[in-house]
């Protein structure tokens, strides 16, 4: 189950880039770009929230449906990758809180890499390189380069997490001379 998860939600990121990155060069964004420095805000205020431990106000931020999304490192055996797909609220929330109880969790995103595309009028994707630091699921606290992608809907005249999705960027291959 977690896999056939696991690869939805790869799914829905593949599809989501492959059209942003097939747009033509004369593309112009569905959002104005109020809305994109809106987005851009919330992502920064995720971020703060999540330094923080503030699961309530995380809980929040999400679009409240059993189709919101997380993918982030699971507790499960090495055999299921690690990597899991967490379905619906009562699912996120129990996630982000077993990894704020895990101890310090430092998110540090590069902001000057912070990519806001919208993709239709009332949903846009945000992605930014992050350096995470965190000892939940057998992680030991070194921190690691990541991919945060966040997918963005409105809902209600605001602009709520409909998937966040954290990717490990593996080490670059060894030079060979």
């Amino acid at each position: 189950m977690r896999r056939t998860l696991f690869a939805a939600a790869i799914g829905l990121i593949a599809l989501s880039n492959e059209s942003v990155s097939a747009a033509p060069a004369d593309h112009k964004d569905p959002l104005d770009p109020s809305t994109l420095t809106i987005i851009r805000s919330q992502f920064t205020k995720v971020m703060e929230l999540a330094n923080q431990h503030d699961v309530n106000a995380l809980h929040e931020m999400f679009w409240q449906s059993p189709s919101a999304l997380i993918v982030a490192k699971s507790a499960n055996p090495s055999s299921e990758g690690n990597w899991a797909g967490f379905w619906g609220n009562e699912a996120i929330d129990q996630k982000l809180r077993a990894i704020a109880a895990s101890g310090p969790v430092v998110l540090q995103p590069d902001f000057s890499r912070l990519k806001v595309v919208g993709l239709t009028h009332d949903v846009a994707e945000s992605y930014a390189p992050i350096t995470i630091t965190v000892s939940y699921a057998g992680q030991d606290g070194t921190p690691k380069p990541f991919l945060m992608i966040m997918n963005w809907i409105m809902v209600a005249k605001d602009w709520k997490i409909a998937s966040e999705v954290i990717l490990p960027v593996p080490p670059a291959p060894a030079v060979k001379e």
